[in-house]
Parts: structure tokens; sequence; C-alpha cells
């Protein structure tokens, strides 16, 4: 039997791959989940874009879930009268909040209380920390700057504060906008960029189900305030994203691998999930093959324990998109071996509170000890698949769900395989059955094998898996 990728891949939709072929081809090379970012293009683009990428899920009989990454807070400069200037270390450059078009002394300001949330001797980074000025002296809407990293900047560059502390909120007028139109394209998930707080992630969920919308939460960790609230922000979210851009601009690129690991390891504790993202294969934006560095990026995340890896820019605008997810796809697989190598161990004397959790651990605990093939898991919500998910085992996890909102939820989790099942009748044994010929057919296993099955009974209620049977293949029918 095939082996199957467990680390999930998530590909940027963009001006490189928003095309019915390359959508296509990206299905094939093994894309789990589409971002669609929605600090570009507008709201006809993504619902479009969105419903392309479900009708080839469907031609591939696959979910692909869709992400709708929010712009959120961008702080930027404005625009130069010739499009960009050349900046020398210890020039002096003001950033004026009411300045209307900049030149070679100054630039405006998109955020325009930042002359408020700044003092002498603060430091911004702007354009990534490609140019780096420290803050002489505010003067009513003016900061002035003297240049100690140049460089060329260009229109509406970000700028970030150096340890972060500037207010602004973490949901724009635009947010609130493109959430509605997250909800009408029906996303799975939907990011929201640099929240403070536990309270940013819940009032983004407030707004999605007002909207009557089920997308689960996705909090990107890239503020320096991010990471003193990190349990609660982990706590209020679906899942957590490590977007290593800005963060690495606000904290410091040194700082960031610790960061990481120590995200993936809260995330996973608190059984929550975790992309890691930025420039994990940049170099394929011009080259079909990555390079060996960003090949043990990837690998590291995987071997941190990460649910999914992200391609922004090699996807949304690179010449090589489906080679991009080729590259991950490859990397992933060959990273996973020496992942469960190393992590398949009991979870020690750690108390259940949940008796879909126990039966969860349970099924885990048997697929170490017995030669099972597969587990498979009917489920509603997806919560118990879920656990099934956070512990380490060698065999697939199939998720069995009616729900196509579940199923597709279910392509970001780690190890999971989801499948569409219709349950025809409400007795346990036969709905088993059915279970066990459907993933039969679809060549998970054969007659022969052992498998583990998790139920729940009554049957239908979520998040009520009570019940953990072990079947040999094909048994029932020859008896």
């Amino acid at each position: 039997m095939t082996i199957l990728r467990k680390t999930k891949i998530v590909a940027t939709l963009g001006p490189a791959s928003n095309s019915e072929e390359v959508l296509n081809r990206m299905a094939e090379a093994g894309v789990d989940l589409v971002r669609l970012n929605f600090s570009h293009g507008t709201a006809q683009d993504h619902v479009a874009a969105a419903n392309l990428v479900r009708e080839i899920a469907a031609r591939h009989r696959r979910p692909i879930g869709v992400l709708c990454d929010l712009q959120g807070p961008k702080i930027r400069i404005g625009k130069f009268e010739g499009g960009k200037i050349e900046l020398a270390v210890r020039d002096k450059f003001i950033l004026d909040a009411e300045c209307a078009l900049g030149n070679r002394e100054r630039v405006g300001l998109d955020y325009k209380t930042l002359p408020q949330e700044v003092e002498p001797g603060a430091v911004l980074l702007l354009d990534d920390g490609r140019i780096v000025m420290t803050v002489e002296s505010v003067k009513g809407s003016e900061i002035h700057c003297v240049v100690n990293v140049g460089g060329v900047l260009s229109n509406n560059k970000g700028i970030n504060r150096q340890g972060g502390g500037l207010a602004a909120e973490a949901l724009t007028d635009k947010d609130k906008e493109d959430i509605k139109t997250a909800v009408a394209l029906d996303a799975d998930y939907v990011a929201i960029s640099f929240p403070r707080s536990g309270a940013d992630v819940e009032y983004a969920r407030k707004l999605v189900r007002e909207a009557g919308g089920h997308a689960g939460i996705i909090a990107k960790v890239e503020r320096a305030e991010a990471i003193v609230a990190l349990e609660e922000i982990i706590d209020a979210s679906e899942a957590i994203m490590v977007a290593r851009g800005d963060l690495g601009v606000e904290v410091g690129d040194a700082a960031v691998p610790g960061l990481q690991k120590r995200m993936i390891r809260m995330a996973r504790a608190r059984n929550k999930l975790v992309i890691t993202a930025t420039q994990m294969m940049e170099s394929m934006i011009t080259n079909p093959i990555p390079t060996r560095a960003e090949v043990s990026d990837v690998a590291n995340a995987v071997l941190d324990g990460t649910d999914a890896v992200m391609l922004s820019a090699e996807s949304a605008a690179g010449k090589y998109p489906v080679e991009a997810i080729l590259a991950m796809d490859r990397v992933c697989r060959e990273a996973e071996k020496d992942y469960d190598s190393q992590h398949l161990k009991p979870k020690g004397n750690k108390d259940f509170h949940r008796i879909d959790e126990s039966i969860a651990m349970a099924a885990v605990h048997v697929a170490q000890h017995l030669k099972v093939k597969a587990i498979a898991s009917l489920t509603e919500s997806g919560t118990a698949v879920m656990w099934l998910s956070r512990a380490n085992t060698l065999v697939p996890i199939y998720a069995l769900a009616g729900k196509k909102e579940t199923r597709r939820k279910l392509t970001l989790f780690r190890g999971v395989y989801p499948y569409p099942f219709e349950q025809s009748t409400d007795d346990r044994d036969q709905i088993l059955q059915d279970a066990e010929d459907e993933l039969r057919m679809r060549g998970a296993f054969k007659d022969g094998d052992l498998i583990l099955l998790t139920i729940g009974e009554p049957v239908g209620v979520s998040g009520g898996t009570n019940t953990l049977k072990i079947v040999k293949v094909g048994e029932h029918r020859k008896s």
C-alpha cells in the first residue's frame, strides 16, 4: 500500500495558480488546503477561486480545504512621486501622517496614529526589516528618523516596531467586510492577522458566527505581544499559524526557530492545530528545485510535529507552483520516517477527562501493540479524530464523515484522511460493516487485515464517540 503523507500542504493561490489547469495539477500533486490571501484581489476573485477549487476537489473525489487569510492591520507607508526612493545610512527621513505623496525627504502613512505611538529611540523596521530607522523626535504628525540600514524603499511597504507595542486593532473595517465574503464562499478556516490576545480571536469567531459561518479560526502569531499572550491565543483558536515573516521582524530573526518549536509544542499539548509558514521554499519562486537549507527547514517543521506546512509566494506568484508542492511532499514523507521512529511512545500516566479522548487513546495504544493496518473513525464533528491526530501512530487515520464541512476541516489534521460516508441506518453493526466496505473499496486495506473502528452510540450524536472495535476485514461477510 502507498505510504500516505501525514503532514498537510497549504498553498496560496495567486496569478501563478488560479487557472483551472494549474489548480488541477496542484490537486494531483497533493495540495490539501488552499489559502486565499485577502491582502490582494476582490471579493469576486476569491469567490470564483473557492468555487473552482471545490469543482476540482469533486473531480478528484477528495476534499480540499479553503483558508481565507484576512489582511489585518498592516501598517504601511504611502506612495512616492516616482514610485520609490533610495536611502543611505545616516540619512534623515520623515514619516508624515499628513503627507499626500512622498519624496526623497518624507512619505505618508496609512496608520494615522503612529506619531502618537512612538517616541525618540524607538526602532522602526520597514519593508520586512530591509530598511531600519531610529526615531529622533516626534513633531505633530511628523516622525523624524535617522536611517540605520538603507536601501530602496518603494510604495506601500509595511512598518513594524522592533519589540512590538503598536496599538492597531487586530480586525480592521476591511477585515470585517472580508469575513462576510469568507462566509459567503463557505470558508473552512479564517486566519486573523496580528492578534494580540485571546479576546481578538473570540471577536473574530463572533463575527464569523453572526454572519452565518462555521469556519475554524486560525490565529497568526506575528506580533511580539502575541508571544506574551500565547497560551490564551492558542486556547481561543482552532489552530495557530507560525507566521515567521512579521514575527521575525518584531522579535529578531534569531529568536524565530526557538519560538517555532515552542509554539508547535504548546499547540499540540493543547490539542490544537498548527501551520508553519513563510519562506519555506522561497527560492522556488524562480527555481525548479529548493535549496538544501529550505529542505531542512521544511523537514524540521515536520520533525517538530507541525500539522501543515505552507507555501506563500512560491505558489501564488512563482514560476513553479506545482513543483513546489511536489518538493514539499517528498520532503515531508522522508522527514516523517524519522518523526515516527522518535515519537511513537505512549503518553505515560496522563489522565483523560473525556470519553471520546479515552477511546482515541485506546485506539492508538492498540495500534502500537497489534499489527493493524488502519484506524477508521466515524465522526460527525471531527472531535474524536482530533484526539487521534494529536497522538502519534504509524497507521493512517481514516475519518468517515457525512458532513462536507467536517471533511474539509479535517484536511488540516496531521495524519487524517477524510472520506464521505452516509449512514443509511441506525444499526451500529451495519454501519460499521458499511464503513469497512467503503474503505476496502477505496483500497485502504484488504480482506484479512486487522483494523480499528471507532463510533459513538447513540449513532449520529456529535462528540459522542464511545466504542472501539477490532475488526478482521472480510470476516463478517465470509461467515
